[in-house]
């Protein structure tokens, strides 16, 4: 019973390390395979209860485990769609097969890969993975999904054919009028400032500010002060959409400042925003002059009319040009007009246990009941980490320490296999004794 218990032993050793040669193999072979993720082979005695004084060798067994927890370097690429994730969580993905046949895809977990987009505007890698996400409402926002499921995740598509368009909703005018234009005999010229804006269609407009000094007349022995500003919008023609009467101070601190502003036609002026709101043939526009007193938009000082900079949001009509997802995981598109919009948002997903997932092919994980329950954060928030954009994981294998390990297992297999030519050995003798 002994001498075949070492037997036994001596077959287990084999088979265990065996085992632990594949899985080197396996990590030597994928050295290079980016967010590979290493393989690792513990042993384990078995025990076997003697009788009599006794000893019967129990031998050994292999477990493999891959440790997915592991994460290799990242590297920098000149792919704006070459994904990893710096710190904890993963990246949803599906199969393309699956997105192309319709229907609801199965959620798989990676933690790196290069996306681009395919001849269906996918973002997909070349093993046919396609990135997952959250759809975008109109304004950029997200409406709130549930968190513990991956129903609420689409297939990132991008439509490379779709133009955008911004329409101008906020303008901020910096201009001086001259306070000479307002003392008594100066000769009343209206002065212009042409403004352009974009309508709700991408269409280029431009609205015509006219400003009008009001004349101080004798005996009055200063300026007034005073202007009327009037806006036209070329989209309508001639006719005025708003018509206000600027008033300036002339007090010591507060020279140049305006003093008042007072609506006859358009909407009221707002004193905390400093603003008027205009309806124009595209929509409403804001038009900041300034706040009373302080020192920005509209002012009054000297002999020059000098135009300043305007501000304004707004953009034509433009064509798509390129993606790029940021460390929150928005996926952003944008156009050759500078017009950025976000379309879709790329969560990361963590379990309890995540050396329990389910190894598939091309870097991919399954969730199991061993894993646990699978929760959708926004990049960045809870225990997950940041998504990268231009980077890339590298494989987590040490070949050196591969290698190290591979010469220990070739040892330690022929030990046993001497084992084993040694039992073989006695056991022939013992047949020998009958003889």
């Amino acid at each position: 019973m002994t001498i075949s218990s070492s037997l036994n032993a001596g077959v287990s050793g084999l088979s265990a390390n065996a085992s632990r040669l594949a899985s080197i193999s396996d990590n030597i072979a994928n050295s290079s395979t980016r967010g590979y993720k290493r393989v690792q082979t513990d042993f384990h005695s078995m025990v076997l209860s003697g009788s009599g004084g006794t000893y019967s060798a129990g031998g050994v067994r292999a477990t493999n485990v891959r440790l997915i927890d592991e994460r290799g370097p990242l590297v920098s690429t000149n792919n704006a769609t070459d994904l990893a994730v710096r710190g904890r969580g993963m990246l949803p993905v599906a199969s393309r097969t699956e997105v192309e046949a319709g229907g609801s895809p199965s959620m798989m977990l990676t933690t790196t890969g290069s996306f681009r987009t395919d001849s269906n505007g996918y973002l997909s890698t070349e093993s046919g993975l396609v990135l997952m996400g959250w759809p975008a409402n109109a304004d950029g926002t997200f409406p709130d999904v549930a968190r513990d499921t991956s129903s609420s995740l689409e297939p990132i598509r991008i439509d490379l054919n779709r133009l955008s368009a911004a329409p101008t909703t906020d303008i901020s005018l910096t201009a001086n009028l001259p306070a000479s234009a307002t003392d008594v005999g100066a000769t009343g010229t209206p002065v212009e400032q042409v403004v352009q804006y974009y309508d709700n269609m991408g269409r280029s407009e431009q609205l015509t500010i006219t400003y009008t000094p009001t004349v101080a007349v004798l005996p009055a022995t200063s300026g007034t002060n005073e202007w009327q500003m009037e806006i036209v919008d070329s989209a309508t023609g001639t006719t005025v959409i708003g018509d206000y009467t600027l008033t300036f101070d002339d007090a010591a601190s507060t020279a140049g400042t305006l003093q008042s502003v007072a609506t006859t036609t358009g909407g009221a002026y707002d004193p905390t925003a400093g603003s008027v709101t205009i309806n124009v043939a595209g929509g409403p526009i804001e038009i900041n002059v300034g706040v009373i007193g302080e020192q920005s938009g509209m002012s009054q000082l000297g002999d020059d009319f000098v135009p300043g900079t305007t501000v304004k949001d707004g953009n034509a009509v433009g064509s798509f040009v390129s993606v790029e997802v940021n460390e929150t995981g928005e996926v952003i598109a944008e156009y050759d007009s500078g017009d950025q919009r976000v379309i879709y948002r790329v969560p990361l997903a963590d379990v309890s246990n995540v050396n329990g997932m389910r190894a598939l092919d091309s870097q991919t994980y399954l969730p199991t009941d061993e894993s646990g329950d699978v929760y959708l954060w926004d990049a960045g928030d809870g225990p997950t980490g940041e998504i990268l954009g231009y980077a890339q994981e590298e494989s987590a294998v040490d070949v050196a320490t591969e290698l190290t390990d591979m010469i220990q297992t070739q040892r330690a297999y022929s030990s046993n296999a001497k084992v084993i030519q040694t039992v073989d050995e006695m056991l022939q003798e013992t047949t020998n004794i009958k003889r």
